[in-house]
């Protein structure tokens, strides 16, 4: 009997070492991916960003192939510090920019993206870059009188442009404006085009994507941004947006890194001259808010 006692302890004890020891190698193969990432884009001095092509914040610059936008230059100066010199953009649909990130097919989202809890259980967000209210592009004149989503929902056959798998769809769920009267569109400029055809009857985007639509319009365009606008009001607060960058789960270690490069250049004189021709002020700094804020809700 004792002997079986002792072969069961034996047995026990060393079920206990396997676990651990695979626990151990478990914890140091995290350690290890997330390293990996961070030592191979330094390596290489290059890294993959994906960006979804909405201006000003992630967008390609025709005149010289080039991708730039407030997001993409922050980046790339961010990077430059941490002895990475080359950005490769990647363009993805807004949507498809957490499940690419996930799937390996660029290191970085830098593309302006709002900083949301549900966001935070799929991605590893830095500090914020920015804070911003949301805008409406219109038909001229502004026929249905839109400056507002109140304004959206008092009448029910009006249609709300969106881009997929941006912060505005949560908005209009989060009114309960219905699903049949929400457009979603690819891109900014599809929804833009979306408006002037008359397949939605209000576009719906971040106060800066709506200005900077507007500097690429025309009067012949027949399109204007509503003016005054009043944010949504969603669980009793005022709606403003926090856009950061992402990167995977397993890589912390390479959103540390580049956070503390962030940290010294956010809010800097340096800062304000590279954000500027992208239409961002010293009133779209975060102000203090911070991620964990953010990610708290």
């Amino acid at each position: 009997m004792a002997r079986r006692q002792i072969t069961a302890w034996l047995t026990a004890a060393l079920l206990g070492t396997t676990l651990l020891a695979a626990c151990s190698k478990t914890e140091e193969g995290a350690a290890s991916t997330a390293a990996t990432t961070l030592d191979k884009v330094k390596a290489a001095g290059k890294v993959r960003v994906g960006y979804a092509n909405e201006a000003p914040y992630a967008f390609l610059r025709s005149t010289e192939n080039q991708v730039t936008g407030e997001a993409v230059e922050i980046a790339r100066v961010v990077l430059k510090r941490m002895g990475v010199n080359q950005v490769e953009g990647v363009l993805t649909e807004f949507g498809s920019l957490i499940p690419g990130l996930q799937a390996g097919r660029f290191d970085i989202i830098a593309a302006g993206m709002y900083v949301t809890p549900d966001r935070c259980k799929q991605v590893q967000f830095s500090d914020p870059t920015y804070g911003v209210g949301e805008g409406f592009l219109v038909k001229q004149g502004n026929p249905r009188k839109l400056h507002s989503y109140e304004d959206v929902i008092a009448q029910d056959d009006v249609r709300l442009g969106v881009v997929v798998g941006a912060i505005q769809v949560d908005y209009a769920k989060s009114l309960n404006i219905p699903d049949s009267r929400v457009i979603v569109f690819p891109d900014a400029v599809s929804a833009l085009a979306g408006v002037q055809a008359g397949r939605a009857d209000v576009y719906a985007a971040t106060a800066l994507t709506v200005a900077d639509l507007m500097t690429k319009t025309t009067p012949d365009d027949g399109l204007e941004r509503a003016e005054p606008f009043t944010d949504p009001v969603i669980d009793g607060a005022d709606v403003r947006g926090y856009g950061a960058y992402a990167f995977r789960n397993a890589d912390a270690s390479f959103r540390d890194a580049f956070n503390a490069e962030l940290k010294r250049f956010i809010g800097t004189p340096e800062h304000a001259a590279l954000v500027e021709p992208f239409g961002f002020s010293e009133a779209e700094l975060p102000h203090g808010v911070t991620t964990e804020k953010l990610c708290a809700g």
